[in-house]
């Protein structure tokens, strides 16, 4: 089992490799990743040095887009969530734009964590029409306390390649069942798939040997595609369409 997975972790270090691309532009190297943003374009971060060290940043795409597109973010609530979700990956933000400051030593972490960070505001955020008027994260959270089942909220876990992954929600283990972890996902997409594969992928070898990893997938306006499904299935991830909820109900409350 271990030299499976290690396998599968080389596919993917040589897919980001292979993917990934530099550009410079005038005192800045545009870098342009693999992961796609909601639009299927992919993002792009720019980098530059000061002071002996890096500065990255997403040039205010992010939050920008959301803005064009009618989700306002202006709310004491959201940004709270904003700031907390920022956190949590060690971004800042400085105006409109995502931001990190790193070292040589340091780099692909931070230029991790804010790749991260982007995906997650953008998955969070993005909602199908100006007249919803809550986010996906927060009705699993209340299904959750409605469920009268008890978990741990933004759950940070340093995974094996040294890169830290956040969780939405960890349901401690009991007696019937053990520690399960859930990502939320508000737009299911492969790419989105790929990547909290890769994150459980990275972190499951520093949790207990029978932690589950779920992903709670938002079918309310949009269909779940096998891709999505069968990249989650891959990595030993359970999906779990928010349509079909209750068919969890009892083994995260147990």
């Amino acid at each position: 089992m271990i030299g499976e997975i290690q396998i599968l972790m080389e596919e993917y270090r040589t897919w980001l490799r292979d993917k990934t691309s530099l550009r410079q532009v005038r005192d800045w190297v545009e870098i342009t990743t693999p992961y796609l943003d909601r639009h299927n374009d992919y993002l792009q971060i720019y980098v530059k040095r000061q002071n002996g060290n890096y500065l990255l940043t997403d040039d205010g795409y992010i939050l920008d887009d959301l803005q064009l597109s009618g989700c306002k973010i202006e709310s004491q609530n959201r940004q709270m969530l904003l700031k907390i979700t920022l956190n949590g990956f060690g971004v800042e933000q400085n105006k409109e734009r995502l931001e990190v400051h790193a070292s040589p030593d340091n780099f692909a972490e931070k230029k991790h964590n804010l790749i991260q960070a982007m995906l997650a505001v953008n998955d969070m955020f993005f909602l199908a029409g100006p007249t919803v008027t809550s986010l996906f994260l927060e009705d699993v959270e209340s299904w959750l306390e409605e469920c009268e089942i008890r978990y741990t909220p933004r759950a940070k876990f340093a995974g094996k390649s040294g890169f830290d992954h956040l969780f939405n929600f960890v349901i401690p283990k009991s007696r019937e069942n053990p520690e399960r972890i859930l990502k939320v996902i508000n737009k299911p997409t492969r790419d989105q798939a790929q990547t909290v594969a890769f994150s459980w992928l990275d972190t499951k070898k520093t949790r207990p040997a029978d932690s589950r990893a779920y992903a709670i997938l938002n079918d309310t306006d949009q269909q779940i595609t096998a891709q999505v499904l069968d990249a989650l299935h891959t990595y030993d991830i359970r999906p779990v369409s928010w349509s079909k909820r209750e068919e969890v109900r009892l083994e995260l409350a147990a």
